[in-house]
């Protein structure tokens, strides 16, 4: 055999295994800690789904009323955690909220090490010292040291167009569903749950009412 084909043949090897090499390098990043979807909207999910029920919320970490609605919706999920899905999607609401697509990126760069939840819990439980502030990566990185990250890829991750494009990708699949932009924005198994439902007589939210929604959709999946 030529030895010149031979140069040729081992030269198109050479670049066929490096092609795949990123391909798979680039797949596992866009995957990475379960950030991201394929559809390229964020993908954080709570609990296991036994009896393949889905909640998803559509949040604003700046909006008061979000605030008001998650512990309420913590106490209820945990409840339900081994038969249902629960998943946060983001949905800053820039125009009142200034600060919320900032709130948004923290979580996300803390979802790239794995811990989304944790910062998700810092970021409403601390609600009132960030919202108004004019730098309030100052307050994420504590929150981020105290959660145990790296704290400089934090502030890599923070600012990179990998955090940008997961949340704008939430903001578009929001459009989609054809609602108003409020939050939070709730859908238990692809059908919209307004808030009205959910809130007790004195007008807040409620964990027994998202708790009695969310036994319902159960329920009636168990009948299908």
């Amino acid at each position: 055999m030529d030895k010149r084909f031979l140069g040729i043949l081992g030269a198109i090897i050479v670049v066929f295994v490096a092609v795949f090499a990123i391909t798979q390098n680039s797949s596992n990043s866009n995957n990475s800690n379960g950030s991201s979807s394929s559809s390229g909207t964020t993908n954080h999910v709570e609990g296991n789904n036994k009896a393949g029920v889905t909640l998803v919320e559509y949040g604003d970490y700046e909006c008061p009323i979000c605030e008001n609605y998650y512990l309420p919706l913590k106490t209820a999920v945990a409840q339900y955690n081994d038969q249902i899905h629960f998943q946060f999607r983001n949905l800053p609401l820039t125009a009142i909220h200034p600060n919320a697509f900032a709130g948004a990126r923290a979580a996300e760069a803390a979802s790239l090490q794995g811990k989304f939840w944790q910062m998700h819990d810092k970021l409403y439980e601390n609600q009132n010292a960030w919202v108004n502030s004019s730098s309030p990566i100052d307050q994420f990185t504590q929150y981020a040291q105290q959660i145990g990250l790296d704290v400089n890829k934090f502030k890599t991750d923070y600012a990179s167009s990998q955090v940008n494009d997961s949340i704008n990708a939430d903001l578009a699949a929001f459009k989609k569903t054809g609602q108003d932009q409020a939050t939070p924005t709730f859908f238990l198994d692809g059908k919209y749950l307004a808030n009205t439902s959910l809130i007790d007589s004195n007008g807040a939210a409620s964990a027994d009412k998202i708790g009695a929604a969310i036994k319902a959709e159960i329920d009636a999946k168990a009948k299908q």
